[in-house]
């Protein structure tokens, strides 16, 4: 598979996102900071509007059969701990919750608790377009200003 390929696709798996795409094309692919930012974040955005389209009916649907009790207890979880701040900051929290880059959190989190909270789909996309944004923008400052904070990355790839 091509890399740059792989950048933009990898960019787009739960959990990993950016937080894994963009540490690889820079650190141990050595491409382009730019490049590899810019096609991480595109590949970020990927599933976005099909989470906010079909979460909710894909959410319901495995709630209702017991071999996915725990990945919707996970869901559950995740959205009950961060629905309060959600629903009081609208917006602004959604975008700061995409924005920070750490586990479980992220596009794929964040348009899911949008969906889920019933939130508008275009006002949903765009604060996503931006968490997303300013995510990549942070973990690309770190790997090209603090490349030891990912040291790791070099040796898996």
């Amino acid at each position: 598979m091509n890399k740059w390929l792989f950048i933009f696709l990898f960019s787009a798996v739960p959990l990993v996102e950016q937080r894994g795409a963009i540490p690889i094309g820079i650190l141990a692919y050595h491409y382009n900071p730019f490049l590899v930012f810019l096609v991480s974040y595109l590949g970020s955005l990927l599933p976005a509007p099909i989470i906010l389209l079909l979460f909710n009916k894909i959410y319901d649907w495995m709630k209702g059969i017991k071999q996915f009790d725990f990945i919707t207890n996970i869901i559950d979880n995740k959205i009950r701990k961060n629905k309060g701040k959600l629903e009081q900051y609208k917006e602004i929290g959604l975008i700061t919750f995409i924005a920070i880059p750490l586990p479980t959190t992220g596009v794929w989190t964040g348009t899911a608790i949008a969906a889920f909270l019933g939130l508008d789909f275009k006002k949903s996309l765009l604060c996503a377009a931006i968490g997303g944004l300013l995510s990549a923008i942070i973990i690309t400052l770190i790997c090209v200003f603090m490349p030891s904070f990912f040291n790791n990355v070099k040796a898996i790839f």
